[in-house]
């Protein structure tokens, strides 16, 4: 690892843990519920109200506050008792380190707006994890079957694109369905969020078609840590100016 590379972990270490620390000091208790709906007799045309369950409330301060601890976590791995393992990945253009944390942490990045946004039922709620995590499967499947110097094959990558896109549908659906009700931050989240998401995406095709500075593997890590810490500090501060301030 170059010493920039690990004063950059070190950096994003130290910073994302100091913002859950702040997020968890300054917010509110505000907490959204998840929820089930049962038939409990055959299906019919009718929708009873009584029949919609509230499964247990998520703390949106926590949720945030959980992203940020998850990136804080594995960048100081990665520093210093991973940091053997990261290195000699890196070496062969691969990072598993990173292909894990995103699975966790960017699912509850997109779990957190989908609360946000009112999708609370909980069977939609893990098709939404599900489809993100694979989505990150794909992309380390990308880093995993192709080799330096090898022919690319796309597949993994395009796959990613594929069920990457499908919980943003659903949030498209829930942020354009109430028409002006609703409120008018949850659209600076999507958007900003959105293109976060897909500049991850970006940033590896260019990699793989070796464009410019992409052609160093290197500079790609250091641009997935710079997203990473952008992306999860825009929605984290979002999320409290909008719905954790007191």
């Amino acid at each position: 690892m170059t010493q920039k590379l690990f004063k950059l972990n070190i950096a994003a270490a130290v910073l994302h843990f100091v913002q859950a620390i702040a997020v968890l000091v300054l917010a509110n208790d505000f907490a959204l519920p998840v929820t089930s709906f049962f038939w409990n007799d055959a299906p019919n045309n009718s929708l009873d109200v009584a029949r919609l369950d509230r499964m247990f409330d998520v703390s949106i301060a926590w949720a945030a506050a959980v992203f940020l601890f998850l990136s804080s976590l594995f960048h100081l791995i990665v520093a210093t008792v991973g940091r053997r393992t990261y290195e000699s990945e890196l070496s062969k253009e691969q990072n598993r380190f990173r292909w894990v944390e995103y699975s966790i942490s960017s699912t509850v990045m997109i779990l957190t707006i989908s609360i946000i946004f009112g999708i609370g039922d909980i069977a939609g709620l893990l098709g939404i994890a599900g489809a993100n995590i694979a989505m990150i499967l794909f992309g380390w499947l990308m880093e995993v079957a192709n080799k330096p110097g090898k022919e690319v094959w796309w597949t993994p990558f395009w796959f990613g694109c594929i069920v990457g896109i499908i919980p943003w549908i659903g949030l498209l659906i829930y942020l354009l369905g109430p028409g002006d009700d609703m409120p008018k931050f949850v659209y600076g989240i999507f958007i900003s969020i959105f293109i976060f998401f897909n500049l991850f995406a970006v940033n590896q095709y260019l990699q793989y078609k070796k464009v410019g500075k992409w052609s160093s593997y290197m500079y790609g890590e250091r641009t997935y840590l710079i997203l990473s810490l952008t992306a999860k500090s825009a929605l984290a501060w979002q999320i409290y100016g909008n719905t954790l301030s007191a």
